[in-house]
């Protein structure tokens, strides 16, 4: 019997929470059944993991939600590829593949990995990302929700929202604590007595990194033996840059691009930290749970089924985020034996419920009713 060809479609080819999660289906698909490709719409760093991955992958370039200028040309690569499923991975990459893909007739299944719309946007704004998932939704053949409570907020502005949810997976081959790591602390300088905390998210405004800088200025006032390292890239890294500046807490904060070693960040870190104003279900909170770190995030969306105040990691309230996140900080780096009782507990809640193996046949059922198997 031919292969299921699935295009597994995603809206930029750096690495996210989304992209992590199509590089880990992807990887752990049974590949005797399935033929996955991958649509990016920009290149970037996953691009060249897939490659090395021997995945057939594809970038068409927007940067624009319901670009229709692109459509014709994702038509044409379903048809040239002989495509059977459609996988969309998020609002960019569906709203810019469902077109080409219902006028062939070809099922889409849509991911949601967070909602486009939240709570503090203009009114105006909102209104028009409701009406666009709204329009994604209804015309999806079938919704994924990556945690209930994004199911939950979903139904709330549209009533008629269905979907399957599948937890996030990862790879626990990849993000294994028992493995052998690279120093990092040698490569940046930072000495073992020193409390290393970790960041690694886009800087935008929904990953908070400003809040995070301002709350990491006052810990220090209280405990100079702290570090922080913020991976990533986005529209907030040149104010974080000189707000850094203005601190005047250059020598204590160290800012890197996107990395591909992110077990080996996580590896040497003490404390990841990842205070969001929304989520669908993040990825690298799952990631450094994985490999055994004590977590601070913030009480939002799927993030809040994830963690357990006080049990596998620490929740704290967007509202007064800067002194909740101080404190918290100033708590948990003064206590070794609390982050080391949160960093196991939170491998066994990964093991019991976001593994990557599981979640990948939970998606592979899916497709197979997709084409009647």
């Amino acid at each position: 019997m031919a292969k299921i060809k699935v295009l597994e479609c995603i809206r930029q080819g750096q690495i996210g929470g989304g992209e992590s999660h199509l590089l880990s289906l992807v990887e752990n698909l049974d590949q005797s059944v399935f033929h996955p490709i991958v649509l990016s719409f920009t290149d970037g760093p996953m691009i060249e993991r897939l490659t090395k991955m021997n995945i057939e992958t594809h970038v068409i370039y927007t940067e624009k939600p319901f670009d229709i200028t692109k459509w014709k040309q994702v038509k044409k690569l379903l048809q040239e590829k002989k495509i059977d499923i459609v996988h969309a991975h998020g609002t960019r990459a569906n709203s810019n593949v469902l077109w080409a893909a219902r006028s062939l007739k070809i099922p889409v299944i849509y991911t949601v990995h967070g909602w486009s719309f939240h709570h503090d946007q203009n009114p105006i704004v909102r209104m028009l990302r409701v009406a666009g998932e709204k329009y994604l939704v209804k015309n999806s053949t079938q919704n994924i929700s990556v945690s209930k409570s994004n199911q939950q907020s979903g139904k709330i502005l549209i009533p008629s929202f269905n979907s399957t949810v599948i937890n996030n997976g990862i790879d626990q081959k990849k993000f294994n604590p028992q493995k052998e790591y690279k120093n990092i602390r040698q490569e940046l300088g930072i000495k073992n007595d020193i409390i290393f905390i970790l960041f690694i998210a886009r800087f935008t405004v929904q990953k908070q990194p400003i809040s995070l800088i301002h709350s990491f200025a006052e810990a220090l006032s209280s405990n100079p033996n702290l570090h922080l390292v913020m991976v990533g890239n986005g529209d907030q890294k040149k104010e974080a840059i000189e707000l850094i500046d203005k601190l005047k807490i250059k020598d204590k904060i160290t800012l890197l691009p996107f990395r591909q070693d992110v077990p080996d960040m996580l590896s040497n870190a003490d404390i990841f930290v990842l205070p969001s104003l929304w989520e669908g279900l993040p990825i690298g909170l799952l990631e450094a749970m994985a490999m055994g770190k004590a977590v601070i995030t913030t009480n939002v969306d799927g993030t809040s089924e994830v963690i357990q105040n006080n049990e596998n990691g620490l929740l704290i309230d967007t509202d007064n985020l800067i002194p909740n996140l101080t404190n918290t900080l100033l708590v948990l780096s003064k206590q070794k034996e609390l982050r080391e009782r949160f960093g196991k507990e939170a491998i066994k809640t990964i093991n019991n419920r976001y593994n990557a193996v599981n979640m990948t046949l939970l998606i592979e059922n899916i497709y197979s009713k997709a084409v009647n198997l």
